[in-house]
């Protein structure tokens, strides 16, 4: 087999074992990612809890640059501190590595399981989350099947001539190996693909232990490289996490490299094979950094801050005056199919308007204060404002002759606008009331209440995006689908009324003290959902799909 046939089989293996962790990632945020992120952001007042959320996230989403990414839009707004976030991320380094060290065990038999399993969960049903979960789970599969590609295509390197003049080159040249370990990192965009392709290629005897652990530590530079790239235009705040991370892991990664120059240990005692020797070096830098990390923390924190103020441009002095434009043209009110168009932009702001508001209002829930009240309210003076404009557009709009199909979407945009302008009502009026009463009253839900709030209001948050792309695309199955969530939410919302009246029976204190709250939420909620679940009718009743009050049967 010729050297550019073994590379191509290479490269192949290696973009599989990409796309299944982004598969597995991608399966996790979406079943699993708003009930994940609140409970990091619960969890995280306690230093050692801080540790194991990040911890047990990382291992969820298989990516610590994710944690680090989210733990530093929480500091960023102020919901958790700076020497929390430093903690999460470290135990988000851990979770990393501990995914690795799973891997690299004989779990063959479990990809056709999980391919099968996988397949037909996300094709047998309509269900969200169990679709999420099939997708989870041939992710896995993909996963386990690249690093036996990986193996495979990798086997005809051993007889190479001049792979071992290059491997020669790299053993005697630290500084580069390392250098051109963190340059794969960030291609990959990360740590755990670098690390599960190096020890592989180390099983295969391809990789020596010694260059192995150099090659470790330059992904674990690349990998703290990540974050700082993807964050370098987000504001000053977000931007202080990624930075201490990249202080902690990049410059440690730098000065144990130093030390491992200078000293030369002998690295047997990592394990009994080169893989395995490769892997535990990984687990032991993170496990190293996490404990020079615990009392750093403050230090490093506020080492990042200077370190961002220092890129920072000082605000002008004098700022032009931002105006909020329209796109509603009046110009445009003679040619219908543009006026539509106009009109189809201006509510595509205002649900995004109502988006930010859904997602504002759970954190409110745990995290309120006036500011962050008076916010939200006028979030909601805004869409009031954009609900008034685009109705009197759309009324002069039916002034002018139209097609029957122009009509049609004339009275859905205005069907569509009043439903948003309802769900900000019930967030304002209804919700954020609750809000206060919880914050005056200083009322905490049980541990198991939050969950199925933050369940719930995570499917219902995952619905109104669907509405969303229904209003937009006018696509019939993204309209079925969300009829049928909706059908799925009211199920849900007997299960979590049942279980909450099951803790009352039981008489947990904060179960009664905040049950009104609890069950007035889920209401609210459900009432949102149906709003915009409604949104998906015109759609569905223009193609047939429904009857007089149920959706048909496919």
């Amino acid at each position: 087999m010729s050297g550019s046939v073994v590379l191509l089989h290479l490269a192949g293996a290696v973009a599989l074992m990409l796309f299944a962790t982004r598969m597995v990632k991608t399966g996790v945020e979406r079943a699993y990612g708003d009930v994940l992120r609140h409970k990091l952001r619960a969890t995280m007042r306690n230093p050692l809890m801080a540790v194991l959320a990040g911890c047990g996230l990382s291992i969820a989403l298989q990516s610590s640059t994710a944690v680090t990414l989210l733990v530093g839009s929480f500091a960023g707004s102020g919901i958790v501190s700076g020497a929390a976030g430093q903690l999460a991320v470290r135990g988000a380094e851990i979770g990393s590595a501990l995914v690795v060290k799973l891997l690299t065990f004989d779990l063959t038999l479990l990809v056709p399981l999980c391919l099968i399993a996988g397949t037909v969960m996300f094709m047998a049903t309509e269900r969200r989350d169990w679709r999420q979960t099939g997708r989870i789970l041939v992710g896995i599969g993909l996963l386990i099947l690249s690093l036996e590609m990986i193996g495979q295509a990798s086997e005809p390197l051993r007889n190479s001539q001049l792979l071992p003049v290059i491997l020669n080159y790299f053993s005697s040249d630290s500084i580069t190996a390392y250098l051109l370990a963190a340059l794969i990192t960030w291609l990959f965009q990360s740590s755990i693909a670098a690390v599960l392709l190096m020890a592989t290629l180390a099983g295969r005897g391809l990789i020596s232990p010694e260059l192995g652990l150099v090659l470790i530590l330059g992904v674990n530079l690349g990998s703290s490289l990540i974050a700082p790239m993807l964050t370098r235009s987000a504001g000053p705040a977000v931007r202080v996490v990624p930075i201490g991370n990249l202080l902690m892991r990049g410059l440690g990664s730098l000065i144990i490299l130093v030390l491992f120059m200078i000293f030369k240990p002998h690295v047997g005692f990592l394990g009994a094979t080169a893989s395995d020797q490769i892997v535990n070096a990984h687990i032991l830098f993170n496990v190293i950094i996490l404990l020079a990390g615990l009392p750093l923390a403050g230090v490093v924190y506020r080492a990042s801050e200077k370190i961002v103020a220092l890129g920072t441009k000082p605000a002008p002095t004098a700022s032009i005056d931002v105006i909020e434009l329209s796109a509603l043209n009046e110009s445009a009110l003679d040619v219908p199919s543009q006026a539509l168009a106009n009109a189809t932009r201006e509510v595509v702001r205002v649900c995004e308007t109502v988006e930010i508001m859904l997602k504002r209002i759970i954190e409110l829930y745990e995290s309120a204060d006036s500011d962050k009240i008076k916010a939200l309210a006028a979030l909601d003076d805004r869409v009031d404002r954009k609900h008034a404009a685009i109705k009197l557009y759309l009324a002069k709009l039916t002034k002018n002759p139209l097609t029957e199909d122009e009509a049609l979407r004339c009275q859905e945009l205005i069907g569509a606008c009043v439903k948003l302008e309802q769900v900000g009502d019930i967030i304002v009026r209804n919700m954020l009331v609750h809000v206060k009463k919880k914050l005056e009253h200083g009322l905490e839900f049980t541990p198991e209440g939050w969950r199925e709030l933050c369940a719930f209001h995570a499917s219902v948050l995952a619905n109104a995006r669907l509405a969303f792309n229904v209003l937009v695309s006018r696509d019939p199955e993204t309209a079925r689908q969300l009829v049928l969530e909706k059908d799925q939410l009211r199920d849900r919302e007997k299960a979590t009324s049942a279980s909450h009246f099951e803790r009352l029976r039981d008489g947990t204190a904060r179960s009664v003290e905040t049950s009104s709250i609890h069950l007035d939420t889920i209401r609210d909620l459900k009432q949102i959902n149906s709003l915009l679940a409604s949104m998906a009718y015109p759609v569905l009743e223009e193609r047939g799909l429904l009857t007089g009050s149920r959706l048909k049967a496919s």
